[in-house]
């Protein structure tokens, strides 16, 4: 809020040689309850942010800690997996950057990519040219629009998901056939290939695709779903005789965990400098730049404190006195305006009963000069010259009408 201009009827005087006493709080003051009201909505806001965070940081460090990871014990890592399958003699090795899974690819080799849609384009590009051709079997978890038209050509991804999460097999592939019912809910996909096996159908669209390799050595096994890999579903359903089947049909599985870290995802080519922010980011920066809009305009109005300075016109004190009292009621600072009042009485009395400007606001010295004047009690004179603040508008008027008698009475004495 604005603060009121020096006052002009109260004349400028040196520093005090006592101590005058403090002045009252005004009702433009800034006081704990309005420093409150202007900041409570800052604060929620931030109290908001600050656990929203906190349930994010809380969503994202818990229960998906290891998460595919053979060797976690967390309810969505896989390590029950990877024993079961060291029981059966298929040895297990964890990758993490798409030249080791390359590497690795070979007709006793299962490959699994746990996240396809995070390899960039050159890595799905190198990643299906080693393995279309080397006779082993590639399973791909959930693979999306990113990445399933080049990791398994001629397979598109239906957007909306399964709404079961349990679905029966209904195919003749011999894995699905022996796991029966299984977790598999979860993205279908469609292919026209002819020799494509299709599995474990929701509304038509499978979500257990098997694709023949063109010189039928190898396939590649597109499941819709990690269900049947995690820790805490394997023993349900048929999710382990499907996880089993489909993982350790050859001696050797490599588990591929796509990681950031991998220098082969950092692409060549030139590109700009918008290409590499994703799209969601674009977006938000969008809001922030309209809420930070709307928020100059809400708060343009509010131009902080107002300055005093020289009026480039002389105006007459009759007008600044009453331009100021209607700002004083509009603001209604009655104890502003008794606070004027009062001290410019004051300053005009103190030479009518010999006391110094230098001492006429301090109530020891000038309320023992005006007794002495009046042979009145300065008991009766202390709340009418140093007083509380008027409680309302007449109260304000009695005031002034009682400070005007007790100059005229000064003077007249």
């Amino acid at each position: 809020m604005a603060t009121a201009p020096p006052d002009p009827l109260q004349q400028s005087t040196p520093a005090a040689t006592s101590t005058p006493p403090a002045p009252a709080s005004t009702s433009i003051s800034a006081t704990p309850r309005r420093i409150w009201t202007r900041t409570r909505g800052i604060l929620l806001a931030l109290v908001v942010l600050l656990a929203a965070a906190i349930a994010i940081a809380a969503v994202r460090s818990g229960t998906q800690h290891g998460r595919l990871d053979p060797r976690s014990a967390d309810p969505y890592g896989s390590r029950a997996v990877g024993e079961l399958l060291a029981d059966r003699g298929v040895s297990t090795r964890v990758v993490t950057t798409s030249e080791e899974a390359r590497s690795a690819a070979g007709p006793d080799t299962t490959l699994l990519v746990t996240s396809p849609d995070l390899l960039a384009d050159r890595q799905q590009s190198r990643l299906h040219a080693a393995t279309k051709d080397s006779g082993g079997r590639t399973v791909l978890l959930t693979p999306g629009t990113p990445s399933i038209d080049t990791l398994a050509p001629g397979v598109t991804a239906d957007p909306a998901p399964s709404l079961d999460s349990t679905l029966s097999p209904r195919c003749s592939l011999p894995a699905a056939q022996r796991a029966g019912s299984a977790d598999m809910g979860g993205l279908r996909y469609d292919t026209l290939a002819p020799d494509a096996e299709s599995c474990y159908l929701s509304d038509g669209l499978p979500s257990l695709l098997q694709l023949p390799a063109a010189d039928g050595e190898g396939d590649t096994v597109v499941l819709g779903a990690p269900d049947i890999l995690y820790n805490d579903r394997l023993d349900e359903h048929g999710n382990a005789s499907l996880a089993l089947q489909l993982l350790g049909s050859r001696p050797h599985l490599v588990w591929y965990l796509p990681s950031l870290s991998d220098d082969a995802a950092t692409d060549t080519e030139d590109r700009e400098f918008f290409d590499l922010i994703p799209s969601g980011w674009l977006w938000g920066t969008l809001q922030l730049t309209i809420a930070a809009a709307l928020a100059a305009l809400w708060r343009a109005r509010r131009l902080g404190p107002l300055v005093p300075e020289r009026l480039p016109v002389a105006i007459r004190a009759s007008e600044t006195v009453e331009g100021r009292a209607r700002l004083y009621r509009k603001a209604n600072a009655r104890d502003r305006a008794a606070a004027a009042l009062r001290s410019a009485t004051r300053t005009r009395l103190a030479p009518l009963v010999g006391v110094s400007p230098v001492q006429a606001h301090a109530p020891e010295t000038l309320l023992p000069a005006l007794t002495a004047r009046l042979h009145t009690p300065g008991h009766d004179l202390l709340p009418l010259l140093f007083g509380q603040p008027p409680a309302n508008d007449a109260a304000l008027i009695a005031l002034a009408d009682q400070l005007d008698a007790l100059e005229r009475e000064v003077r007249s004495s």
